[in-house]
């Protein structure tokens, strides 16, 4: 039997590895690469590509096998406790974890709303307020990351710092669950996730809210939230290194033009390059006093476009391979016209995934949403995603299908 592959046109700069390029748009004899196609197993290759292409045909029915993780530097891998071999399987399924998901997220946010607050009005940190916030977010992302990003996605929150907080905090989680760290590990990911923005409760709310372009003084004001954020931790006992160095260097940057110190590369610990990401990824895809929000689809983009000058590329490929080429809880725009939003990842087809059609193909909502596993579609009735789409898109409210 003749071996079937399935054709997709993709631009470049939505290339990422585990993926198979099968065709170009120029002659394969005028690149550096075999005749029968590449996998993209090297970051390098990737680049290349990019160089010299506008846009490729990826097979995706192959996957290529991934190794471990990330290699960890010798200081990283004597803190973390990490296993390249360990794998989290999927505990439920998404629509059984989703309830339980709902519930990890209002209490959480809670948690956090009253967290703030105490802060603001010069009470000290709760560390039992932390662990009860943490503790069943962890717990849930770890049965089902994809039951709690969808309903995450669908959430709707007055404050960008506690939306914020939450939402760093459960992917600090998902990212620890990929990258194999144990429980422990993980808890201290999200606890870090949670807290590392806690600073901004000590400075002007006018400042942070700012529409407009601030002043170099003002610039300053804003960053030393993290100065206030570790006195906070100090002053509550904070102990927790992982938390420690998440508030301290998730400003920082792999070419060292972040902020407080100028750290750079390997001298950044693992958890602050890993919640460094996060951070940007989150504040792009949500809406701020200054900007509209971006797709989560394009935050993935400009993070992998700034790969090895503002955070390193292992880490960012990584990060991409967690969430997925479309991420949980991103609303897409499909071939037949559809407007969906994706509900759970298909590890071995990234760019099918399983989604929740929510309107007709001229836009219009439906009553209901319909399910669709695009990975099993036949042939015949193949559906594409052809674009991502940011929160609000065509007046589509994902959130009163699910919430």
């Amino acid at each position: 039997m003749a071996f079937e592959i399935e054709e997709r046109r993709i631009d470049v700069a939505d290339l990422q590895l585990g993926m198979f390029v099968c065709r170009l748009d120029r002659p394969w004899e005028e690149t550096p690469f075999a005749l029968q196609g590449i996998a993209l197993d090297r970051l390098e290759d990737i680049e290349t590509l990019q160089r010299l292409c506008r846009e490729v045909w990826i097979d995706a029915r192959r996957l290529v096998p991934q190794d471990a993780p990330l290699a960890l530097t010798r200081a990283d891998a004597s803190r973390y406790r990490f296993n390249s071999s360990t794998h989290y399987a999927d505990l439920a399924a998404v629509e059984d974890e989703a309830p339980r998901a709902r519930a990890a997220l209002e209490n959480a946010s809670q948690i956090i709303d009253g967290l703030f607050e105490d802060v603001t009005s010069g009470r000290e940190l709760s560390v039992e307020h932390v662990e009860r916030a943490v503790r069943p977010l962890v717990a849930t992302v770890l049965r089902s990351a994809d039951a709690f990003f969808l309903v995450e996605g669908l959430r709707r929150s007055d404050s960008y710092s506690y939306s914020h907080a939450v939402s760093c905090s459960a992917l600090a989680a998902a990212f620890g669950r990929h990258m194999g760290f144990d429980e422990e590990t993980i808890f201290s990911l999200a606890a870090g996730g949670l807290l590392m923005d806690v600073g901004k409760t000590r400075l002007p709310e006018d400042l942070l809210q700012y529409p407009g372009s601030l002043a170099p003084s003002e610039v300053d004001i804003i960053r030393s939230h993290v100065e206030h954020g570790l006195a906070l931790l100090d002053e509550a006992g904070i102990a927790n290194l992982d938390v420690l160095d998440i508030v301290r260097t998730h400003h920082e940057r792999h070419d060292g033009s972040g902020y407080p110190e100028g750290l750079a590369g390997h001298a950044i610990p693992i958890s602050g390059r890993m919640l460094g990401i996060i951070d940007s990824y989150d504040a792009m895809s949500s809406a701020r006093p200054y900007r509209a929000p971006i797709s989560r689809h394009q935050a993935l983009q400009q993070i992998y476009a700034a790969r090895n000058r503002l955070h390193q590329a292992e880490v960012v490929e990584q990060f991409q391979v967690c969430l997925g080429v479309y991420p949980t809880g991103s609303l897409v725009e499909l071939s037949t016209g559809e407007v969906a939003i994706v509900m759970a990842q298909n590890q071995v087809r990234r760019l099918r995934p399983r989604v929740a059609i929510l309107s007709t193909s001229n836009k219009q909502p439906l009553d209901d949403f319909r399910p669709v596993d695009l990975m099993q579609l036949g042939d015949k009735d193949e559906v594409d995603i052809v674009r991502s789409l940011a929160v609000g898109d065509y007046g589509i409210d994902a959130s009163r299908f699910f919430l």
